[in-house]
Parts: structure tokens; sequence; C-alpha cells
């Protein structure tokens, strides 16, 4: 080595910013990060909102102290657009104090093609022309560019100012807070808790859009494939119906916001919670059991059952069949996924990794084929898949008694291409975990935060993985629920919703040491903010679920995971009305 090349140089005072195209800027030590990303790229339709520097992700007025490499994340990209969600919930909760300072907003849930539905607490919803005012309000704040500023707090600061406003949940909250300090965004003097990273100014939200809908509005924003546009709102009358269910739930438990939640926990009263929650859900199973059994004695003896990865689907399934049974009908269950082709059969999609959620990754001829035998009362051998080496095995040989139904579950249920195949028409349920308890009125949890963490403890727990692998792969699963499952949740006959309201707190203590253990990039960063999120839930043990409680399908000791209803024939009711007795013979006769 030639020493001679080594000389002293004086300290620099500039920065590098080196992006994944090559390009470096420099500018002075400690400029925000957002002045350098925006001489990189300017005038795009989809803005950057914040970015990944050296495996951490940082807001935008985060400042520059060395040279460092960046990797900009756009609305298009899935944190960024929780950033954009987060910033243009604030910019619309600032619109309204400005104009209509006595009034108290709430934003309850998210809504398909882009949106959240917002409602007035105690007092009639804003008139066409009043939301009209807002939007026009929002608009100018965003062509002012106005700042967005973190300011670091004092918990004992946080709950005076809150306490001033008025604002009891946000006090329920940071009343149990563990930490000394919080850190709130503040727009034109007026300051909110968020759990996430905002935009540093109002100018990048020029996406969005106010709606007036129902007994509230909706705050549409963009969707990831196409941050420059709001999409039309489809209709989601069932959704819409579910959450409205919910809300209820929760106001009968009184339970609107975690902070109440955190308080049931720590006066000791969780098991009563629990008994409510798992009495609810036992409710409702129990009217879509009888509405199943209504249109099985019309002719309709196929029921499919639908919905997103960790959404509950398997329990739901058996204590459906619990419950029919309880009327004296055994339901035959049937699991969709042992129809799928063997594994090199099977679509591929990025990365070759293969497609599950695709339609074509089913074998949907050969399950029509088995449901029309089997509804003819002929003897069906049906598959068994094994995930593990991706082969399609034989499974178990039965026969169905005349009238009995059959339960089949998957995800594409409400796929067109299979309801429509089949006459009479399946009676369809969705199920999801449409979760709607909120850390407070002004900040979402959402659903898909609920779905993962379900994920990653059952994932852990029956396949080994880590939170690591599962958070790398939820990307993927994503899109395949947006392509294969949301299109059609309308069409189906009856929702259920099977979140719980206790149940983050349940999953707090298993979740918390598997995400710890997150070491790549993206997936770190995904894992820091879900343990954040955790973190606001009083954590509690398990030991007062229910054997049968949806939550036992992912944190274990499920009484229902071997349950199956097929007994002896001799004991399944036949809905054709021509009796059983001669077909009882026949079957002891073969």
């Amino acid at each position: 080595m030639n020493g001679k090349a080594i000389r002293p140089v004086d300290g620099r005072e500039t920065v590098q910013v080196k992006l994944p195209d090559g390009r470096s800027f420099e500018g002075p030590r400690g400029e925000p990060l957002a002045a350098f990303l925006r001489e990189a790229y300017p005038g795009t339709d989809d803005p950057v909102v914040a970015a990944v520097v050296g495996g951490t992700l940082r807001e935008l007025a985060w400042p520059v102290p060395r040279d460092v490499e960046v990797r900009p994340l756009r609305v298009s990209d899935s944190d960024g657009m929780r950033i954009y969600q987060r910033s243009l919930s604030l910019l619309l909760i600032v619109a309204v104090h400005e104009l209509h300072p006595e009034v108290r907003l709430s934003v309850d849930y998210s809504v398909p093609d882009g949106g959240y539905y917002c409602r007035l607490v105690g007092r009639k919803p804003f008139s066409s022309a009043q939301l009209g005012r807002i939007a026009t309000r929002m608009r100018r704040l965003v062509r002012a560019d106005e700042a967005i500023d973190r300011r670091r707090m004092s918990v004992e600061e946080a709950v005076a100012l809150f306490a001033e406003r008025g604002e009891e949940e946000k006090l329920a909250l940071f009343s149990g807070y563990p930490g000394d300090h919080v850190h709130l965004y503040c727009l034109r003097g007026v300051c909110e808790y968020a759990y996430g990273y905002m935009v540093p100014s109002t100018g990048s939200l020029r996406t969005f859009a106010l709606e007036a809908f129902g007994d509230g509005f909706i705050l549409r924003f963009p969707r990831r494939s196409d941050p420059a546009a709001i999409q039309p709102l489809r209709r989601f009358a069932g959704l819409r119906e579910v959450f409205h269910e919910y809300g209820t739930w929760l106001e009968a438990m009184g339970i609107s916001h975690v902070g109440a939640l955190n308080q049931v926990i720590t006066q000791d009263q969780l098991r009563q919670l629990v008994l409510v929650a798992e009495a609810l859900h036992e409710q409702r199973i129990a009217e879509i059991a009888h509405q199943v059994i209504r249109q099985a004695k019309r002719g309709a003896r196929v029921v499919l059952v639908a919905g997103p990865s960790a959404s509950g689907k398997t329990t739901f399934s058996k204590r459906l069949a619990v419950q029919m049974l309880a009327t004296g009908l055994r339901p035959f269950l049937l699991a969709m996924d042992d129809y799928f082709h063997p594994r090199d059969e099977l679509p591929a999609i990025q990365d070759h990794a293969i497609d599950f959620d695709a339609l074509s990754a089913l074998d949907s001829d050969l399950l029509h084929d088995h449901l029309d035998a089997l509804l003819a009362g002929e003897t069906v051998t049906l598959p068994h898949y094994d995930f593990r080496t991706g082969e399609r095995r034989t499974g178990t040989t039965t026969r169905l008694a005349p009238g009995q139904v059959v339960i089949a579950e998957g995800i594409h249920g409400l796929n067109p291409e299979l309801v429509e195949r089949r006459t009479p028409r399946p009676f369809c349920i969705f199920v999801s975990a449409l979760t709607q308890l909120n850390l407070d009125r002004h900040t979402r949890v959402p659903t898909t935060d609920t779905r993962l963490i379900r994920r990653i403890v059952r994932d852990a727990r029956t396949r080994g993985y880590s939170a690591e692998t599962t958070i790398s792969m939820w990307e993927k699963v994503r899109a395949g629920e947006k392509r294969n499952i949301f299109p059609y949740q309308e069409e189906a006959n009856v929702m259920f919703n099977s979140a719980l309201a206790y149940e983050l707190a349940v999953m707090r203590s298993i979740a918390e040491p598997l995400l710890l253990q997150a070491r790549k990039r993206m997936a770190r960063i995904e894992a820091e903010r879900l343990l954040a999120f955790l973190r606001w839930f009083v954590a509690c043990d398990g030991d007062s679920v229910p054997g049968n409680s949806i939550l036992r399908e992912f944190i274990g000791g499920s009484t229902l995971e071997t349950f199956s209803p097929s007994v002896p024939l001799r004991t399944a009711v036949d809905l054709t009305g021509n009796g059983q007795e001669g077909a009882m013979r026949k079957e002891e006769r073969a």
C-alpha cells in the first residue's frame, strides 16, 4: 500500500446523501433530509414522505448528521402510505378545529378503495356545504405548505394538554403509559399523538377528498397502486353494517378506545370482558347458523366460508358446525386448501414464489366434481394437501346423508367462478377481523395490523416461522387478498367479524418476544412499528380465553383443534322432507 496516498484533511462541514440510483447530493451538516430529497425528486405524483437510512426509518425532518445512504419511501410504499394517511388525518383535524372548534370528530374505520369513515360525536353530520368549506381549508393549508412540527413532551405536559381540551380517551390512554415522554405532532397550534411518523409539512398532501356518507363522511385518500388519484368508491353496505354492529358492541361493553380497555384490565375486570365478548361472538354465530339452516331447507346445501389470512375462518367454520349440531343438523366440513394443485403445477409470481392466492392454484374442477357427487349421495375419496411436500395425497372416503350440508372453507369461497357455477347458489360467508377499537378518537388501529400480529403468533407456534419470515411474506399475502378476496366481500350473504375487543392485550406478551428477534432491515422496521403500537395495551395472560375462542386458533390450546362433526350417518338430519328410514336401510345394506 502506498502510504503517500494518505494525508490529513480539514473536517468537512457538509454531508452527502447517496441514493439507490447512484446519485449523491451534498449539503450543510444538519440540514433536514427533506431538503436533499426535494432536490433529488422534484414535482412527482408519488411524493417521497420518509426514508430508510442505515436500516432505520427516518422522517424527512431528520437532520442529516453525516454521509448516509438513503432509500426514499413514497406514498406507493406501505410505510409511506401509512405516513400519508396519518398526516392527512391531522390536516383534517386541524381544518375541522379551525372552522368548527366545538365539534368532536371521530375517525372510526377504513373503507374500501382508500378512505376513513368519520363522524361527529353527539351532533348531526356536516352538510355538503360545510364539508366543502372544510375541504377548501385543507387545500389552502396544502398550498401554504404549513410546517408539521414534532415536539417532545413529558407525559405530564401531554396529559395537561389533553385535559384542557377535554379529550378523556387520550387521558385514559396516557394514564398507564410506561415512559416519561412522548412525541406529539403540531400543525397550526393543534397537537396530536400518532404512533408513527408524519410528513414535515402539508405541501405533499395534495390528493384527498371529502364525501358525505351516511351519518358522517369519508376522508378519501389514494391507493398505493395509483398515489395521484382518488378511486371511485364501491358500495360497502355489508362492511358498514359489521362495523356499526361492532361499534355498538364496544359501547355496550363500555370500551370505546384502548384506554378504556386498559382500565378494565388494571381493575381486574378482564374475565368479565372476555365472557361478554365471547358471548357476542357465540350469539352472532348462532344467528348465522339459523340462516344457513333456513337456506338449506330451500335447497342450498353448500356453505362457502371465505376471508383473508388470519381471519379465523377455520375456527369460525367449526363453531358454526357446532351450532348447527345443536339444532340436530350435522354438517360436513370440507377444506378447500386440500384441492390445491401439486406444487410443481402451481402458478408463480415474482421471484418464482408460489402464488397460492390465485384461483388457478385451486383444482376447482375437482372440487366441483366432488361437491356434485357428495350432494348426489355418492361415495367420494377426498384429497389431502401436504404443504410440507407440496403433494396432493389421498384422503378419507366419505358419503353424505340425505340433506346433509357441506361447509367448505377457503380463501376463494367468494370468487364468482366458484360461486356462480353452483345451482342453487351457495350460502356465502365472509369472515375477517374488522377491528374498531382505536387508540383514541383520532388514532386508528388498522385491521391489517391485528391480522398480521395474529399470523406472527400462529406461524411461530405451528410452523416454527420467525416474525421476520412472516413479515417478509406479508406484502405478497396482502397483494393476493386485494386481488382475490376483498373485491368480492360484498357478495357474501353475511359477514362475521372475528375481532375480539381484548385480543391485542393477550397477544402483546406473546408477540413482543417474537418481534424483538427481527433483524433484517425492512422486517425490523415493521417489527419496531408493531412493538410501538402494542406497548399502548396493558398486557395480560390468556388464561381467561375460552377453549373454543377464535383467539385460540392463534395462541394455541383450542378445544376445537381436532373437532369434526363426522359421526355415523344415522344421526344426521334429513332436510329433504322425505324421511330417512329408507336411506338408513340403504346405508346399512351398502
